[in-house]
């Protein structure tokens, strides 16, 4: 019986390393497909064209969708429409956790 856990322990572990190599691979791709996003979206997700929305942050889920949805059509954007058609599952993974993976921080005004 210990053996059966430390078997299915070792197997998490194993997994869990595992899962943090294919995650640094990950965002290393999304990091170089996102070369064509920096133009509106900049190189940090924070959007230099007053149109295209900040991206650093967001959730990755989030990011998924909506390109899967300019990718099939169902969201409609002059260049976003175009782009999202050259990628494939794993490019559209790979840029949402790489934007997703991307730390904000926020500051309040200051309101008396």
């Amino acid at each position: 019986m210990i053996y059966r856990l430390w078997g299915v322990g070792g197997a998490v572990v194993l997994s869990l390393l595992l899962g943090g190599a294919a995650a640094a691979t990950d965002l290393a791709a999304g990091k170089k497909a996102a070369r064509q996003c920096n133009v509106c979206h900049g190189k940090d997700g924070i959007a230099k064209n007053p149109e295209a929305p900040n991206l650093a942050g967001e959730s990755a889920i989030y990011i998924e969708k909506q390109l899967m949805a300019f990718r099939r059509g169902e969201r409609k954007h002059r260049q976003m429409t175009i782009v999202a058609k050259m990628l494939k599952d794993q490019d559209i993974r790979a840029l949402a956790n790489w934007y997703a993976a991307m730390k904000v921080t926020v500051e309040l005004p200051d309101v008396n």
